[in-house]
């Protein structure tokens, strides 16, 4: 590929990237990904066969970006696991609030269900860092297990809380004490 057609593909995923996050991620379609990236309406397939596949790519910005948070939130591992853990899980909730149609295309079923498109792997390194800090702040446990399960509350926060179900059915003002009791919950209460 030479340079003007890697330019050109880079520019579909910018293009796509400002419309996901002006419109949400029901806004990606090719036509309109094309024209805000100044090219024609076939132009995207040159590079990317399937739709599924531009979407994919787009979703892979999102996760780039959200491991890029996390591992500067967290740090050179300073503090606790605990702490570190609190750090991630606040840093995933408002990435996921602030970035609402990123974060549902990067968990997009049909994107992260396809092999041939890679998604899935994109998300396995944030899930190794979850993993280790799990293992380090609950030695013994089934860390993998107990990572998945932390994993899988975030994402329930961060969706119902951004239907403004949490809100309502917990009164809460903000995210902060969800994400302490979700952390008690899967790591026991905090010492100290």
């Amino acid at each position: 590929m030479n340079e003007r057609d890697t330019g050109l593909k880079a520019r579909l995923v910018d293009a796509g990237v400002a419309l996901v996050a002006e419109e949400g991620a029901r806004a990606l379609t090719l036509r309109e990904i094309a024209r805000r990236a100044g090219v024609s309406h076939g132009a995207p397939r040159r590079h990317f066969p399937t739709h599924p596949e531009l979407l994919s790519a787009i979703a892979r910005r999102g996760f780039t970006d959200l491991g890029a948070r996390v591992a500067e939130a967290v740090g050179d591992g300073g503090a606790s696991p605990r702490a570190q853990l609190t750090t991630l899980g606040r840093v995933y909730l408002e990435f996921a609030m602030s970035r609402p149609g990123m974060y549902e295309l990067m968990f997009r079923h049909d994107l992260m269900e396809s092999h041939e498109l890679g998604l899935r792997e994109t998300s396995l390194p944030l899930f190794g860092v979850l993993t280790d800090l799990v293992g380090r702040a609950r030695p013994g446990t089934e860390a993998r297990v107990t990572a998945g399960a932390l994993w899988a509350n975030l994402h329930g926060i961060a969706q119902l809380w951004g239907w403004g179900s949490l809100r309502l059915a917990t009164g809460a003002g903000d995210f902060a004490r969800l994400l302490r009791a979700a952390l008690d919950a899967h790591l026991g209460p905090e010492e100290g």
